[in-house]
């Protein structure tokens, strides 16, 4: 596998930047910036779950200034349909044709805030949009800007008035994280920046769309060795015989975890990847696609134990290997 001495890609340092500045607004949260900032600069999109109040819209909208990208919110509740998201056709009397009214989906970062408040109908509206990035609405195609990225946001399973997500739609996310409770000293700091302006006012623009097409297609450059690709394949083969998940990682997770793996290489200022960067992304990259046994679950498992049970069981790859 590649482990020798490379120089760090052109715009490594321009992510860094990226980092430094949102971390103004969130603080305390630098690994799950780096882990959103990772889904970006693959091409794919970020499913954050946390209860409300932990900063998951602050996140995704101090994101959007910090990468200067053309920013649009969709507030999801039970009456939004889905023409809001996709957009749709309507009759304009003076010219006497239909108009197409652009959707919420069509810019470069869509923050789908509280997307399991919406009725599964809309929900699935963010299927094309999010797989092939584009919309169809009444049998005409239309292109949705490049990059782009959907940052959509849950409360946990259970609360009152949530949908559960569909697992064709949850497959689509390449990440899920979550933010969690501050310590007690970064919420002081968070006190203490709020006393007066909100702190995503003073953040700054520090790269472009152009320039994030850019870095997009360094990372596409990174290396990976075909080792690597067999310990994804292995890792994701686990979970479909493990007795405990009824549901396992589908070749598109094989194929995201991939992707992840080379931006994650690139923010860490490699081209090439390492058996650590699979290790770090398997968890957040595969457990929300699993689906657990009913007798796994009465037992206490999560998905992310199980997934930890695998990558212990699993050879890491090195060079030199026979």
């Amino acid at each position: 596998m590649e482990n020798e001495k490379t120089a760090a890609p052109l715009y490594n340092e321009k992510i860094l930047e990226v980092i430094n500045e949102v971390e103004k607004v969130i603080l305390g949260k630098r690994s799950e910036i780096v882990m959103l900032l990772t889904a970006m600069l693959s091409g794919s999109h970020v499913l954050i779950e946390d209860v409300p109040g932990t900063g998951k819209t602050t996140l995704a909208a101090t994101i959007a200034k910090v990468t200067g990208l053309d920013f649009k919110r969709a507030q999801f509740t039970p009456d939004v349909m889905a023409s809001d998201i996709t957009g749709f056709n309507i009759y304009n009397r003076s010219k006497e044709e239909f108009e197409f009214r652009r959707g919420l989906v069509i810019c470069n970062l869509l923050l789908a805030d509280e997307i399991n408040r919406a009725s599964p109908k809309t929900q699935s509206a963010l299927l094309e949009a999010m797989e092939e990035g584009k919309v169809t609405v009444d049998g005409v195609s239309y292109d949705i800007p490049d990059p782009f990225t959907v940052i959509a946001t849950q409360n946990p399973s259970g609360y009152v008035g949530t949908y559960p997500l569909p697992e064709a739609q949850l497959d689509r996310f390449a990440l899920k994280l979550k933010i969690g409770y501050p310590t007690a000293e970064e919420e002081v700091a968070i006190l203490a920046a709020r006393k007066g302006e909100n702190p995503i006012d003073s953040v700054r623009p520090v790269i472009n769309a152009d320039e994030l097409r850019r870095i997009r297609a360094e990372v596409t450059e990174v290396k990976m060795d075909e080792e690597l690709y067999r310990y994804i394949v292995t890792l994701a083969a686990a979970t479909r015989k493990h007795s405990a998940i009824s549901l396992g990682a589908s070749p598109r997770a094989s194929v995201a975890l991939m992707h992840l793996c080379r931006a994650y290489a690139y923010i860490k200022g490699r081209n090439y990847v390492i058996p650590d960067d699979v290790a770090t992304l398997f968890r957040p990259a595969i457990a929300h696609r699993l689906m657990l046994r009913q007798e796994a679950k009465l037992k206490g498992l999560t998905a992310e134990a199980v997934l930890g049970e695998i990558l212990r069981a699993t050879p890491v790859p090195f060079k030199g290997k026979n």
